[in-house]
Order: structure tokens, then sequence, then C-alpha cells
């Protein structure tokens, strides 16, 4: 069974897709990747995303995603079904609680890593009451870092 798997490129001229194949198997209706733990990014910067993924990619992850807001992230994470997404606190049309919030309510296996440029205390409880996994600085990003929090 060959699966492909999609994403969504942005670039000067708008978002683009393209598809490519995917090495993975189905368990208990859930896409595994027997060989790395598979990522979601949801941000809404473009050149962070660009980084994460490189640097994940790198450091033993499989990022099966991207995407700029939490609408689609939302939507991406249903329909991947990632072992980690990392998500931005501040998106364009929601913020990451929100997105966490919405996750944990669907009872997914997923493990929501929030991150921001701004530091974990400026948000008060607000971390640990919408059902993420923990926190990570953007500056502070690595695959340690990542794999600590993660399942």
């Amino acid at each position: 069974m060959s699966l492909q798997l999609e994403r969504r490129i942005d670039t000067e001229e708008g978002a683009a897709s393209r598809t490519a194949p995917l090495e993975a198997v189905w368990q208990d209706g859930r896409m595994e990747h027997a060989d790395r733990p598979t990522v979601l990014i949801i941000d809404d910067h473009t050149g962070f995303r660009a980084f994460a993924r490189a640097l994940l990619d790198s450091e033993g992850f499989q990022v099966i995603g991207e995407a700029p807001d939490g609408r689609s992230g939302l939507a991406d994470a249903r329909r991947l079904q990632p072992d980690v997404v990392l998500l931005d606190v501040q998106l364009p049309d929601s913020d990451g609680f929100e997105v966490a919030t919405q996750l944990a309510g669907d009872g997914a296996r997923t493990a929501v890593i929030l991150t921001s440029s701004r530091d974990v205390r400026d948000y008060g409880t607000l971390v640990s009451e919408c059902g993420a996994r923990g926190f990570i600085p953007k500056a502070e990003l690595s695959g340690a870092a990542l794999a600590a929090l993660a399942p």
C-alpha cells in the first residue's frame, strides 16, 4: 500500500500543495512510523516552520505536516494523527491554547507541545489548563527538548 503525504508550501505567489510517498503502517486506526516520531508544526511564521522542520528532521523526528493557522492545523492534526503537535501560542485565527483544548477534547493520543517567543511565565496557568504536555520557548527548541515532553 502506497500512502501519499500532502504538504502545503507557502510561497510569495501563495499557498501550494505537494504530495510525496510516505512509508507508514496503520495500527489501531493510527498511522505509525516505525523509525521516527511524527510531528505536525502549527505556526504562522513561515521561517520558523522551515527552521523547526529542518532542526527536528535532523534530530530524529519526522515532520509530516505544517499549518499556518489554528483552523487548518486542527484539521491536519485530526487527519494525520501525529505523535506530536508543535503548536505556536499566537496564531492569526485563534490561539494555541484554544487549539490544544480542542485536541485534548478529541481524546487524541497526540502530545501537544506549545511554543512561543515569549516566556512561559507570561501565560500563567494557561499552559497546564489547556491539555498541552508542556511548553518550549522557540529559542530553546531542540529534538532533546521535544523528546523530553513527548511520549
